[in-house]
């Protein structure tokens, strides 16, 4: 099992009126940070649509621990988990600002759709590689 790492830093569009990072952004950066990896491990957007199937959530539990400003440097470390249910499996990614307090957790509930049947199907080899379950 690998954990991957992707660091971002937060911009002025990030931010809402308050001045920190809008609480829907933080689901935008941990998108981001999985594309990164999937991306570099060969399951990218073109591998996607050439294959017909893709990682689709299921199911989210987003927690905010500390605030997030701008041109602050964050680092998004994603962890997958081993599918515990034929179809289904579990990520948990958390946002670490730079002094490694956790600014927000994710635990998300993930599965691999067939795009053209629409239906949920069993990990393949390659999805298991592209999140270093493999």
């Amino acid at each position: 099992m690998k954990d991957f790492s992707t660091k971002i830093q937060i911009l002025e569009s990030h931010l809402d009126t308050f001045g920190h990072v809008n609480n829907a952004t933080y689901l935008s950066l941990y998108e981001q940070a999985r594309w990164e990896f999937i991306t570099q491990r060969g399951f990218g957007l073109k591998e996607i649509q050439e294959r017909g199937v893709g990682p689709v959530i299921l199911e989210l539990n987003l927690k905010f621990k500390r605030e997030v400003k701008n041109r602050e440097i964050i680092e998004i470390v994603s962890s997958p988990r081993p599918p515990e249910r034929e179809l289904i499996m579990t990520m948990n990614q958390k946002m670490l600002k730079e002094d490694g307090s956790i600014a927000s957790t994710l635990e998300l509930t993930v599965g691999l759709m067939d795009l053209h049947a629409r239906k949920l199907i069993a990990p393949t080899a390659q999805w298991l590689y592209a999140i270093g379950l493999e």
